[in-house]
């Protein structure tokens, strides 16, 4: 019913820039809130940034001031922008919309970065 398909993730350097996107399509209307999570190996997953319906958002304290989370109805694209990237950044990003039955996930897209 719902696909949901992340790009933007790619090799940077300490202190560079990435801006995932995460585009959804199918029946995105019944969409509550819609988020990033990330998980490094041998970590769990951790919720990153997520924004809601109305456009509140909330961000792990420890991306705060360095990610922006956004989104374009129009598109049905949410995008993370990342500045200030650093080794512990590094995780495959995954993109998540909660509906008011299920919840949906991408398949991820890896942000490495090196020093």
């Amino acid at each position: 019913q719902v696909q949901l398909v992340e790009s933007g993730g790619g090799l940077v350097q300490a202190g560079g820039s990435l801006r995932l996107s995460c585009a959804a399509s199918g029946s995105t209307f019944s969409f509550k809130t819609i988020g990033w999570y990330r998980q490094a190996p041998g970590k769990q997953r951790e919720l990153v940034a997520d924004i809601n319906n109305g456009g509140r958002t909330r961000y792990a304290d420890s991306v705060k001031g360095r990610f922006t989370i956004s989104r374009d109805n129009a598109k049905n694209t949410v995008y993370l922008q990342m500045n200030s990237l650093k080794p512990e950044d590094m995780a495959v990003y995954y993109c998540n919309a909660v509906a008011t039955f299920y919840d949906y996930w991408g398949q991820g897209t890896q942000v490495t970065v090196s020093s």
